[in-house]
């Protein structure tokens, strides 16, 4: 099977107002939906972000604060698993949680390395 990677935007973690019971529930979620992808021998290396981050650019390797894109924009997390296709890794993507506050996932296939 081939590894791909979904890179998280938005949803709960850059959702204001959420109390902590909210917050805890919704991990739950993930937690649940994370593992279903462990039990079908997928693997399910997740990393969270925290929103804190620095970029540097250019030849002149400037650095600023940042991210300062809206916080639906911002990349959350990170999480890499196997997939048959890019159809079927899309389609796995149907079911995360962080549609439920208007997140998104984008899927990319991860490109094989040579020995």
């Amino acid at each position: 099977m081939a590894k791909f990677m979904y890179i998280f935007r938005g949803g709960a973690f850059v959702t204001p107002g959420l109390s902590p019971t909210e917050m805890q529930e919704h991990l739950a979620k993930w937690y649940r939906w994370a593992a279903t992808f462990a039990k079908a021998g997928r693997g399910n290396v997740g990393y969270p972000l925290d929103n804190r981050s620095t970029s540097i650019r250019g030849r002149n390797r400037t650095v600023t604060d940042g991210p300062f894109a809206e916080s639906k924009d911002l990349v959350t997390g990170a999480f890499v698993f196997e997939a048959a296709s890019l159809d079927e890794a899309t389609e796995l993507a149907s079911n995360c949680p962080i549609y439920e506050f208007d997140g998104s996932v984008e899927v990319r296939p991860l490109l094989e390395q040579e020995a």
